[in-house]
């Protein structure tokens, strides 16, 4: 493929055997899976050319790969805990030039703000670029995007357990080892969390799934709005600590 038109994967890490909520990723919110939602929504993404759901080849994530076929969703099968191994062949797979990584655990994931990490990473082409590395977006629009090349070296490179069970640690915990771009907002909203790790989180998400009618076309901003209307919604998850990343 032409170097100016590099083809765009997004990887979407999906499994069934989170340790603080088991199956998580097949949850209902109001109607749909929380996968479902994921998918739906990065579809919108208008720097995407492709979604693949990277899931492992335990026997419980057969649900992943039945609900994928559901949805007519592309899906890898790879190593349970070697994400990186996992990410690294499901983009082989797919022909990606750059890999775009999403979390399945993150249904309000914001096509919008998807596109703007993409964008902001073709205009300035580092090896690297995320929006969560100086949070000021909420916890749940994680977006990471990365060469294919930096991918490799990774892969090739990472020892520590926990930088092959959460892919990216290798590209930015070491200053000067890639070219590293930081994507932030105009404003700081990083201390909201929308992602779904446990009970509370869950009852959060269905919370703002329900306040939109079960629809999925909402904006992030949407949901800020209707944060600072509806403020005890925020404060159904508030409490929940964040998994340090040598945690799992």
């Amino acid at each position: 493929m032409s170097t100016s038109t590099p083809r765009i994967v997004a990887l979407v890490q999906a499994r069934m055997g989170s340790s603080r909520l088991p199956g998580k990723v097949l949850k209902d919110l109001a109607g749909a899976t929380a996968l479902s939602r994921v998918l739906a929504r990065l579809r919108r993404a208008e720097t995407i050319h492709e979604v693949v759901v990277a899931t492992s080849t335990a026997a419980g994530d057969d649900a992943v790969v039945a609900e994928c076929a559901r949805l007519g969703a592309k899906v890898f099968r790879g190593d349970e805990q070697d994400v990186l191994d996992r990410y690294y062949r499901a983009a082989q797979q797919a022909g990606a030039d750059i890999a775009v990584r999403i979390t399945a655990d993150c249904p309000l994931i914001d096509p919008g703000i998807t596109d703007k990490t993409v964008r902001a990473f073709l205009a300035e082409r580092p090896d690297y670029a995320s929006n969560a590395l100086d949070r000021t977006y909420p916890r749940g629009l994680d977006t990471e995007v990365m060469t294919m090349t930096a991918l490799d070296r990774a892969w090739k490179e990472a020892t520590e357990p926990y930088q092959r069970a959460h892919v990216t640690p290798y590209l930015y915990q070491a200053p000067g080892r890639f070219r590293v771009l930081s994507v932030t907002g105009d404003h700081d909203y990083g201390a909201l969390r929308w992602t779904l790790d446990t009970e509370p989180d869950l009852d959060f998400l269905r919370a703002v799934y329900g306040r939109f009618s079960g629809r999925d076309d909402f904006t992030w901003t949407d949901v800020v709005r209707m944060l600072e209307s509806a403020p005890e919604i925020s404060a159904i998850n508030r409490a929940i600590r964040q998994k340090a990343l040598h945690e799992g």
